[in-house]
């Protein structure tokens, strides 16, 4: 039994990473798209699978990119599938990638938010994991706020800033841990139409990145068989949940305590 450890990380690793070539003109691009789709994502969760055309003065055909997040289970799908014609008449060649620089040169890129609730969805289930908004408080101080007049018609300028601190939990493994994210946007404020809508834009987006931020101190261990156990990084930028004695007191979070720290240091991207 092989056991694999995933982080929420874009994965840029050669051996995570396949090509495969010798894909016959006699299906569309969408439906080459589908039939290694449905071939592949058997072997695992992909974080990507691109289809391009060949370019001349290649014949014509396609070859595709496809990325996982599991070194093993790349492993696998390429010694299952070489060789074997999967969805056309001819057999495919599948290979695993041997070019580094095809690929971000940041190993630590987290995850988008999209990514992350796909991939703990597909090895922990639906029920696997859940996520509860602690705090979320808008931090604009409107002393601040941009109060030049633009074009006549047009409204003034407005900031908004709002931040966000929330804990991710495993039900299962009896693990939780907890991140925060402030995320500030301007904007030409020209009614209260767009205030709330922009209000509302701010406050999606510092929900996902909180998420995102509490994802990246996770592990999950691929087991074998179906079975995943997670693990949580120790970090030093993490919020961990005070000891309590099964009820965990909400009330009593500050953001005005938390915001306050010089010391605190949120990521923002």
């Amino acid at each position: 039994m092989e056991v694999d450890i995933l982080e929420f990380k874009v994965p840029v690793e050669n051996h995570k990473t396949l090509f495969v070539w010798d894909i016959q003109p006699d299906h569309t691009e969408a439906q080459v798209y589908a039939g290694l789709l449905d071939v592949f994502s058997s072997f695992g969760p992909l974080h990507l699978l691109k289809v391009i055309p060949n370019a001349a003065p290649q014949p014509r055909g396609f070859y595709a990119l496809l990325k996982f997040y599991s070194g093993v289970q790349a492993s696998a799908a390429q010694r299952q599938t070489d060789g074997r014609p999967l969805f056309q008449n001819s057999p495919l060649k599948v290979r695993l990638s041997s070019k580094q620089s095809h690929f971000l040169s940041d190993s630590s890129r987290p995850l988008s938010h999209a990514h992350c609730v796909e991939l703990a969805n597909h090895c922990l289930g639906f029920n696997g994991w859940t996520s509860d908004i602690i705090t979320l408080k808008e931090l604009t101080n409107e002393e601040e706020e941009e109060e030049e007049e633009e074009e006549e018609g047009r409204g003034r300028r407005r900031r908004l800033k709002f931040g966000c601190l929330l804990q991710l939990s495993f039900p299962h493994h009896g693990l939780m841990t907890r991140a925060a994210a402030v995320v500030e946007d301007s904007f030409t404020c020209s009614g209260p139409d767009v205030l709330l809508q922009n209000r509302s834009r701010l406050q999606k987006r510092v929900r996902e990145k909180a998420l995102v931020q509490a994802f990246s101190s996770v592990l999950l261990i691929l087991l074998g068989a179906g079975k995943v156990m997670v693990e949580l990084k120790q970090t030093s930028d993490q919020f961990l949940p005070e000891p309590t004695a099964g009820v965990l007191q909400v009330n009593k979070v500050s953001w005005r305590e938390v915001a306050a720290d010089e010391e605190w240091d949120l990521p923002v991207s």
